[in-house]
């Protein structure tokens, strides 16, 4: 049974655990002692991303890691890689054979509503996903160098019973009109969870994969699906003119990019079939789980 170190234990991480124990023995870098995590079978590592000297631990720990951890919140540089595989290759001789990064679809930038493979080019435009971008680039660079497999899912928004935006709609925060509306897609937690696992053990998983569902839907009907389902008037809609006054800038930069994952790669070559192939199934048994 391999050892794989998990590095960013939070919500997709605890989703997949219970397949996870079953495959490997599992270790967790957390920040402080995490009773649920012990209680589970996991064996934790404290330590921060943010001060390399509390990684040292981290060498020769596990033939696999998943590195889920976010990048800073500011700049467009991700120390925290650095910081972490800095750790892993302080004993050459045991550096992982395998690496699985979670990073965002946001590394395509505004795409005009077009179709997106992996083959396309990234042209990030805000910060965070030049962070992400720099991950990506630096866990390659790292990997080419070291002989290990590096995994990227890039992942679009996830969702899930607590992971949808209910509040926004309770707060009628509005969205585009049609004509000025962007595609945005989506992928459900326990999906995520699940293709985290396979991404780990498949012999072809290596290079990049679009993690996302098969869906096609515009923003504002993504959230109008929302409201129907919970039973919440629709959001309001707007002119793009008129967004800047009216939207918060985190949700006004998503609506600022437009793009429709294809989820081919992930499907043909690592075999994923997804339990909510579109946010139609997925947000009623959401919901569902939440009653």
């Amino acid at each position: 049974m391999e050892n794989l170190l998990i590095v960013g234990c939070g919500d997709i991480a605890r989703r997949a655990l219970p397949e996870l124990r079953r495959r490997y023995r599992v270790s967790a870098l957390v920040r402080s002692h995490d009773e649920a995590l012990t209680a589970s079978g996991v064996e934790p590592i404290e330590g921060d991303l943010d001060e390399a000297d509390s990684l040292a631990s981290l060498a020769g720990r596990a033939s696999l890691v998943a590195h889920l951890a976010p990048p800073e919140s500011a700049g467009v540089f991700d120390q925290r890689t650095r910081k972490l595989l800095a750790a892993l290759e302080k004993n050459r001789a045991m550096v992982p054979h395998r690496i699985v990064y979670l990073s965002t679809s946001g590394v395509y930038g505004d795409c005009h509503g077009e179709c997106v493979t992996e083959e396309r080019p990234p042209s990030p435009q805000t910060e965070r996903a030049h962070r992400r971008l720099d991950a990506e680039r630096t866990l390659a660079d790292w990997g080419e160098r070291h002989g290990v497999e590096i995994v990227i899912l890039r992942v679009p928004g996830i969702y899930a019973a607590e992971r949808l935006p209910v509040e926004r709609l309770r707060r009628g925060t509005p969205v585009l009109l049609a004509q000025d509306d962007v595609y945005t897609n989506h992928i459900h937690a326990d999906d995520l969870a699940a293709i985290l696992v396979t991404a780990l053990e498949h012999p072809r998983a290596r290079g990049v994969f679009n993690a996302c569902d098969d869906g096609e839907i515009k923003m504002g009907d993504w959230f109008d699906l929302v409201a129907d389902r919970a039973g919440l008037p629709r959001p309001p809609r707007i002119a793009r003119a008129d967004a800047a006054q009216r939207i918060p800038p985190e949700l006004l930069s998503f609506m600022s990019e437009s793009r429709r994952l294809i989820n081919r790669r992930m499907k043909e070559e690592l075999g994923v079939r997804l339990r909510y192939p579109t946010v139609f199934e997925g947000v009623s048994r959401s919901l569902a789980a939440a009653m």
